[in-house]
């Protein structure tokens, strides 16, 4: 395991919750600028930030505009987002979460897709057997990537999986998906494609003709985002709102352990649950044709 441990502070399901980050001697973290890439158990082997267990509807990522970027719910209109079950998907169909220390700068047009990024870590479907704690580092192995166009915007999800799944030794690049785990990948690119339709928004659309790239390509699109990562801690590109502060980095931007920790004392104690939605659990029908 990675060693990694977390703290929620306010109530789940609630406008308050978070989620930090420690390392293994306890000492908080930021779950963006930290934890590193790469993780130290050998080559091609990534660090992934656990944001959606699989199977659950809530919306929860790195929030970049507060101190440590813990994790939270999204909101929109002031009320938390959960995706929609459309059928025959039930909340999301793999462990989702994103790569520490990448970046999708708005600022950069990609050549592959001619659209900017969506100013976020890159993302990643773990595609293993094991549902995984929000807020775990999972050491991943990379297999390939998806160009999803989101509004305009590139949204690369990287398809990979745990180095510990039992599938892991027979995945090694993307064609290796279909043969091991058939219907998987076109399941995938129908998620992407209709999980936005029940709020009344058109399909997603996805570049190089639904079609994933291979393992070469995704670890060069993952490399390109690190090095955007690198620059805007470099204060090469603008910040616009991005919350640098970290506690490993020993940068312009590194804080204490102390000032670490009042940012989490901050927030309210840990709550009680809160109940979900009524609706959460309903079936959407939409149709691509």
């Amino acid at each position: 395991m990675s060693g990694y441990t977390t703290e929620e502070r306010g109530a789940p399901n609630s406008l308050e919750y978070r989620l930090y980050i420690k390392d293994s001697s306890g000492k908080p973290v930021s779950a963006m600028h930290d934890i590193p890439m790469k993780s130290a158990a050998g080559d091609g082997v990534y660090n992934m930030v656990v944001e959606v267990p699989r199977w659950s509807n809530a919306k929860i990522e790195i929030d970049l505009k507060s101190g440590l970027n813990p994790l939270k719910q999204d909101v929109k209109k002031g009320k938390l987002r959960y995706v929609a079950n459309v059928f025959p998907h039930h909340g999301y169909i793999w462990n989702y979460g994103a790569i520490p220390q990448t970046w999708e700068d708005p600022n950069h047009v990609d050549g592959n897709t001619g659209c900017k990024g969506d100013a976020d870590p890159i993302d990643v479907c773990e595609i293993g057997q094991k549902i995984h704690a929000r807020g775990s580092v999972v050491q991943v192995k990379v297999l390939g990537v998806f160009a999803m166009i989101d509004e305009g915007e590139t949204d690369w999800k990287v398809m990979a999986i745990d180095v510990n799944d039992p599938l892991a030794e027979n995945l090694n690049d993307i064609h290796d998906v279909e043969k091991v785990m058939p219907g998987f990948l076109a399941a995938t690119v129908e998620w992407f494609k209709c999980y936005k339709m029940p709020d009344g928004k058109p399909a997603n659309k996805f570049a190089f003709e639904d079609k994933p790239k291979d393992r070469e390509f995704a670890e060069n699109i993952i490399s390109g985002c690190h090095d955007s990562w690198a620059k805007l801690m470099a204060g090469e590109t603008p910040a616009d709102g991005i919350v640098l502060s970290n506690t490993g980095l020993g940068n312009g931007s590194s804080i204490d352990q102390a000032a670490a920790q009042a940012i989490i004392d901050q927030n309210p104690a840990l709550g009680e649950t809160q109940p979900l939605p009524d609706d959460v659990n309903k079936w959407h029908y939409v149709s691509l044709k």
